[in-house]
């Protein structure tokens, strides 16, 4: 049974959805991985509860995470929460920040200690003008979980 990854994320200008891209090209790359990419507001709680490892990615909008993401927690947390069916799944972060990012960060990972989910990864926070090594450094990002979800480690 192939370990299934799960990039869920928003994007408005493009940068979320270019780092998003580069998560789920690291991911790909572990042989035998599948990777689920979707946008925020079309991510499902089967999607959640089907995938092995979860990775969020959110711009920072005012300090906080972007509200399409906010809901993507709304819509899944009851039953996720409540019917066990995430429960220490493993997860990372990455943000698109124009400011430092850290209120976003900060506010995702509130919310994961509440289903709860479990932290496999230090977030890739992108500050300014998206970068080569905003992306290499995301590209690794979905590469580690995958391969961490793919061994068991997780």
């Amino acid at each position: 049974m192939a370990c299934s990854i799960l990039v869920v994320y928003h994007s408005q200008g493009g940068n979320t959805r270019k780092m998003a891209e580069a998560v789920a090209a690291g991911a790909g790359e572990v042989e035998g991985v599948r990777v689920v990419l979707k946008e925020a507001f079309q991510a499902t709680l089967a999607d959640l509860v089907d995938c092995d490892g979860l990775v969020l990615g959110s711009p920072e909008y005012f300090g906080y995470m972007a509200g399409a993401v906010k809901d993507f927690f709304d819509r899944t947390y009851e039953s996720a929460r409540v019917e066990r069916k995430v429960f220490k799944k493993p997860y990372a972060v990455f943000v698109s920040a124009g400011n430092d990012g850290r209120g976003a960060l900060a506010a995702i990972e509130r919310i994961c200690i509440g289903y709860p989910l479990k932290k496999v990864c230090e977030a890739v926070i992108a500050r300014g003008e998206l970068t080569e090594q905003n992306l290499a450094q995301c590209r690794e990002l979905g590469q580690t979980v995958a391969a961490g979800c793919d061994a068991g480690i997780y």
